[in-house]
């Protein structure tokens, strides 16, 4: 109980509780969307709308050019610099602007192509490519208006923006696929993040007063070779992942059924959720520590105080979760899905690895480390998919789970010997 007592009072713990209300409220709106979900479309019908939601990351991370981090950065640097501010504001929206165009024509022209590739042959869906066109401006808008008071140290806003946003976003889509099945979930994707658009920039309008210093006279490329430097990882980690989680859903639909691959998907959105609140933990409290540790020994004690407050506590959580299996697919999803009880062992043993290797990845972006990130990173993706790809010929959707363990073992294994000095320093 003492052991237990210390974690729950380590500062840690009582980090940003308007953010944790906001982080419950994404998971509460994320699994009464899931129960809809499996209620009215089926597992074949998750992984239709999984292969969606990978293909809206990639389309979000490109439209923005990755650049949210160094938004943040440069706006903060600049807070009380009214012109350099102008100047990145500027730069930026002139080039995400042109972005927009471009995706905006591939995804007019290519309509038909990406609905056969997202979801295959025998359905056509080659007009939600072309209602994402009217939604991309508002969407992606949203996310830059967002970056920018996250920057303004506007943290309060930014969290009510997403707790309005995850609120208004389950409504409209629990009527959207109560009314339109499969239609209604994708269409849902498309629309609800576009809402938050309209809370944002009311929120940064009145933050900037106006938006009259917009003149291309204040494009800066010095800003946009700064922001591109920031820009790579994320866009590296956006082109590689969901192309690689694509590729397993169709492989599962192809070599299985539709039911496969939407077990899978239901057991990864499942994963999604309790490891929010980890990351959302190393986002808020470990990535600055990490940040402004100067030595080997600071970084190895910011290392262990993670592994002895967080790792346990995840580790009894993924217990109680394989304990309790069968309630969870019940609750969450209905009897169609009791097959994916068999996937829980693997993928929590997976998600555990994930967990311990969470902290040592997050040092890439606390020492700007762009080179060992994206080495190690599509390192573990190629690991994903080839052992994913042969296992599942072996024993289906579970195979793809194996593959999620075996992928974070070995990554696991890398970071630690990369990081070894840091982490068995002697006072660490």
């Amino acid at each position: 109980m003492k052991f237990i007592k210390s974690i729950l009072n380590n500062p840690i713990f009582k980090v940003s509780s308007l953010n944790t209300f906001s982080v419950l409220i994404k998971i509460a709106g994320g699994l009464l969307a899931s129960k809809m979900i499996a209620v009215f479309i089926g597992p074949s019908g998750l992984a239709l709308v999984g292969n969606f939601r990978n293909f809206i990351r990639q389309v979000e991370v490109f439209g923005t050019l990755g650049f949210e981090n160094g938004i943040i950065k440069y706006i903060a640097e600049n807070e009380n610099d009214n012109k350099k501010k102008e100047r990145v504001i500027t730069t930026v929206f002139y080039s995400v602007f042109a972005t927009i165009i471009v995706l905006s024509l591939l995804l007019l022209f290519f309509a038909g192509y990406l609905s056969e590739l997202f979801f295959g042959k025998e359905h056509e869906y080659n007009w939600i490519f072309r209602v994402m066109i009217l939604a991309l401006p508002w969407y992606i808008g949203n996310i830059i208006f967002v970056s920018i008071l996250n920057g303004l140290s506007r943290y309060k806003e930014v969290i009510k923006i997403n707790i309005w946003g995850n609120i208004t976003g389950v409504l409209l889509s629990a009527v959207l696929i109560w009314q339109l099945r499969v239609s209604g979930a994708l269409l849902g994707l498309v629309i609800s993040p576009s809402l938050m658009f309209f809370i944002s920039f009311f929120l940064l309008r009145k933050q900037l007063g106006s938006f009259s210093f917009l003149s291309i006279k204040n494009f800066d490329k010095s800003i946009l070779r700064g922001l591109s430097s920031y820009s790579l990882m994320s866009l590296v980690t956006t082109a590689i992942g969901p192309v690689v989680a694509i590729s397993i859903r169709t492989h599962l639909i192809d070599n299985y059924s539709g039911n496969e691959a939407g077990f899978w998907e239901a057991i990864n959105r499942i994963s999604f959720f309790y490891l929010m609140f980890v990351s959302t933990l190393l986002t808020v409290y470990f990535f600055p520590k990490l940040s402004s540790a100067k030595t080997d020994k600071e970084t190895g004690r910011v290392f262990w105080s993670y592994y002895k407050t967080i790792v346990p506590v995840f580790g009894l959580g993924l217990v109680l979760i394989f304990v309790l299996k069968n309630f969870i697919v019940r609750l969450l999803f209905n009897e169609d899905f009791s097959p994916m009880t068999n996937l829980f062992l693997w993928q929590l043993v997976g998600d555990f690895f994930k967990v311990c290797a969470f902290i040592l990845g997050y040092e890439f972006f606390a020492k700007k480390m762009t080179k060992e990130f994206i080495i190690t990173d599509v390192m573990s993706y190629v690991i994903l998919y080839f052992s994913s790809h042969y296992l599942i010929k072996l024993y289906g959707s579970e195979g793809a789970v194996m593959g999620h363990a075996i992928t974070y073992f070995v990554y696991l294994l890398v970071l630690v010997y990369y990081f070894r000095k840091k982490l068995f320093s002697r006072t660490a």
